[in-house]
């Protein structure tokens, strides 16, 4: 890795890439990213993330509609803290997945969104469209939609139907990984998400595609055996990537930085707040400088401090000389 320069800063040279995690709301980050304690002191979650990082994917939008009055509210809090803060958002799930997607495939013929839906998904992203706060939509399928002729023609239509909004498209089975599909997206200025995840099957392997001006990279992490088979949905995100992983990832952010107006990086690896520390620690690769991280954060993962250093709770550096390790 290329050394870093022994003074902390919370910001870095390529100003087109945000860093930040998938969501800031886990119970499991209490006394881990977050201080022990801090929201019964009354303290918004987002107030603390901002101080680190740039943008934060909006999760809760992908299991309903988003309110217009939390979106506001999420605007403020922010705002208040870092005036460069950018939300992304999931796209509500009646557009991507099927009612039953836990049992049965995703696929045109079994998405099945209503009017109401159409309007209410509106409210929430126009609300952060009029603060100035939205970054981008991430449209999410899951990996059994696949690139077939049906699922193209209603992709093609759901572009259009939210056409004013800066687009993102997820795919993760690998028959989307074609010419055809980048060309098409080119075509239409959507963005086209590069992921990490497990390479199970036809999962769609790492890629560095640029189609339109937001690059998007999401790292989900690599939990082999719990992807499918565990019975609860935070296992499979219970990951944590290791430098020599990173290495790979920030060679193909900064490939999509270059060719890209505005390129945001989400750790979705969110198990006891693995994403924050691969967030903080792709931040300073990327940008040649040491950042500042939650103190506690830096206690429960140690190696953390090899690019990091303590933030106090006035929101200033503490130790302006931590030693740089090799």
């Amino acid at each position: 890795m290329e050394p870093l320069p022994d003074a902390p800063s919370n910001s870095f040279p390529p100003d087109n890439i945000r860093i930040g995690t998938a969501g800031w709301s886990y119970k499991d980050w209490d006394g881990i990213f977050y201080p022990s304690g801090m929201q019964r002191r009354k303290q918004h979650a987002l107030e603390y993330l901002a101080r680190f990082f740039d943008t934060t994917e909006i999760n809760t939008s992908f299991y309903g509609p988003l309110k217009p009055e939390l979106a506001k509210l999420w605007c403020r809090k922010v705002a208040a803290v870092n005036k460069n803060f950018l939300f992304t958002a999931k796209l509500y799930r009646a557009f991507t997945h099927s009612p039953l997607s836990i049992m049965e495939p995703t696929s045109a013929a079994s998405i099945r969104p209503s009017d109401d839906d159409e309007s209410r998904t509106r409210e929430g992203l126009d609300a952060l469209a009029n603060e100035g706060r939205f970054g981008a939509l991430l449209i999410q399928f899951p990996i059994s939609f696949k690139n077939t002729s049906l699922n193209r023609e209603y992709l093609d239509r759901l572009l259009r139907q939210f056409i004013e909004y800066p687009r993102v498209v997820e795919v993760r089975h690998s028959s989307w990984n074609d010419p055809a599909t980048l060309a098409a997206f080119a075509q239409k200025d959507v963005g086209f998400c590069n992921i990490d995840q497990p390479l199970l099957g036809r999962s769609l392997a790492p890629t560095e595609h640029v189609t339109g001006p937001i690059g998007y990279v999401r790292l989900h992490g690599r939990n082999y055996e719990q992807w499918f088979d565990s019975d609860n949905r935070n296992d499979r995100y219970n990951y944590l990537y290791s430098e020599k992983e990173l290495e790979g990832w920030k060679d193909r952010i900064r490939s999509v930085a270059s060719r890209a107006q505005k390129t945001y990086v989400i750790t979705n690896n969110h198990f006891e707040s693995k994403a924050g520390v691969n967030a903080l620690e792709l931040k300073a690769m990327i940008g040649g400088k040491r950042v500042l991280a939650p103190p506690t954060l830096l206690q429960k993962y140690p190696e953390l401090r090899k690019l990091a250093d303590p933030e106090d709770e006035a929101g200033e550096n503490a130790t302006l000389q931590l030693p740089l390790r090799a």
